[in-house]
């Protein structure tokens, strides 16, 4: 089997492109045929395309995958394909593999009558509620295909968001992993040998050796113990991350810390507002958009503004006058909604405010990573030349010994 991309002729007569698994080009133009469409065009392509990325996923099916399985969704509708057959098409490309069975299951739904949003809201670990709520609008209003290549565009936005912030932390982790390395492997091997050599000398250890020597006696003692618990609280972490409780109390923590807290609003700011941008454009009310996208934020102290907002906008106010009585919300952000709701311009003004968050994510990424690199490489330099200086410092008394 090969991947090729293809070419077709949509309704209004544009060009739309696509890829389709088959081991040949007749056999490809043989599919396209039964789905009714004429090729005007089909090429190989190389195994680094689509198939490749859906085909060897993890255990999950990756974010990746399932935004560029929408846009192949959309390309598909948009072309003329019928919901069931598009996405028979997708569910045979990423045969054997979790996205596959989740097409799978949502192709038999479909087929069966369901709406598409009902399908898809039986996984939602992998289709979220932004999704779900567009998909509807789209398949109540008529434009499937236009909602559906809405959601791909916010999928790969908010893809491309947190590979900038993973980016910015690989450096700093990578550096302070390495540091924690040697420092273990001071404790653990190099000062029992130097420990030893003091004993039988007998010369009495300054201050800072012997702290770096009881260290070391603790680190022996300790070691397992710390390593039993690091691993049952990363499992707690990780299973008890998202619960309300632990959320209300680190995500405010989080807002006020001097270097990331900054980021990380301007990180929760780019979602409300990019998010909130697209499913008016879609035509979603304000409300039941303002209910959806709250805990797309990430942070559950703008979650809960938000929803503060939604009842003040349910009560009859102003999505503007309601964001002004919010201050984790800036003046900028509330300013452009209110011009946006006098202008009926709501979308397009917090497309631009989504797209101003998205650059100062973007240059602070970058400029904490600038800053990060020489200050870690000082904190490293200091650890390490401390514990070495710690070292060094009886070989004084060594030598009043000798003499």
């Amino acid at each position: 089997m090969q991947t090729f991309e293809y070419t077709v002729l949509s309704k209004n007569g544009k060009p739309v492109t696509g890829r389709i698994e088959a081991p040949d080009q007749e056999a490809v133009a043989a599919r396209l045929r039964e789905l009714g469409l004429n090729a005007t065009a089909i090429e190989p392509v190389s195994a680094s395309g689509l198939n490749r990325e859906i085909r060897f996923g993890a255990k999950r099916a990756k974010g990746k995958d399932v935004a560029i399985a929408i846009r192949q969704l959309a390309t598909m509708v948009n072309a003329g394909l019928s919901l069931p057959r598009a996405l028979q098409v997708l569910r045979t490309q990423a045969e054997g593999t979790p996205l596959g069975e989740i097409l799978q299951s949502v192709e038999q739904q479909v087929s069966d009558g369901e709406p598409l949003s009902h399908a898809l809201a039986q996984h939602p670990k992998i289709f979220s509620p932004v999704t779900l709520s567009m998909v509807r609008a789209g398949e109540s209003g008529g434009f499937l295909d236009e909602v559906l290549s809405a959601v791909a565009t916010t999928l790969e936005k908010e893809i491309a968001l947190r590979r900038a912030i993973t980016g910015a932390m690989v450096y700093p982790v990578v550096v302070l992993a390495m540091a924690g390395v040697a420092v273990l492997a001071m404790l653990l091997f190099i000062v029992p040998i130097f420990q030893d050599m003091f004993a039988n000398l007998g010369a009495d250890l300054p201050l800072p050796t012997q702290m770096l020597v009881t260290a070391a006696d603790a680190l022996k003692v300790l070691a397992v113990p710390l390593a039993v618990a690091g691993g049952v609280g990363a499992w707690w972490w990780r299973n008890h991350r998202n619960d309300a409780a632990v959320r209300e109390r680190l995500d405010p923590l989080k807002l006020r810390l001097p270097v990331f807290g900054p980021l990380l609003s301007k990180v929760a700011l780019s979602r409300f507002s990019g998010n909130l941008a697209t499913m008016a454009r879609v035509g979603v009310p304000v409300v039941p958009s303002l209910d959806t996208v709250g805990a797309t934020s990430g942070n559950v102290v703008i979650e809960q503004a938000v929803a503060r907002v939604s009842e003040a906008v349910r009560g009859g106010g102003s999505l503007g006058d309601a964001l002004a009585e919010e201050p984790v919300f800036p003046t900028m952000l509330r300013q452009m909604v209110a011009v946006g709701e006098d202008s009926g311009s709501l979308d397009t003004m917090l497309s631009k405010v989504s797209g101003f968050y998205d650059q100062e994510v973007d240059a602070a990424t970058k400029a904490l990573t600038s800053v990060l690199e020489p200050l870690l490489i000082v904190f490293v330099g200091l650890i390490v030349g401390a514990m070495l200086i710690a070292l060094y410092l009886p070989i004084f008394a060594i030598s009043d010994v000798v003499q």
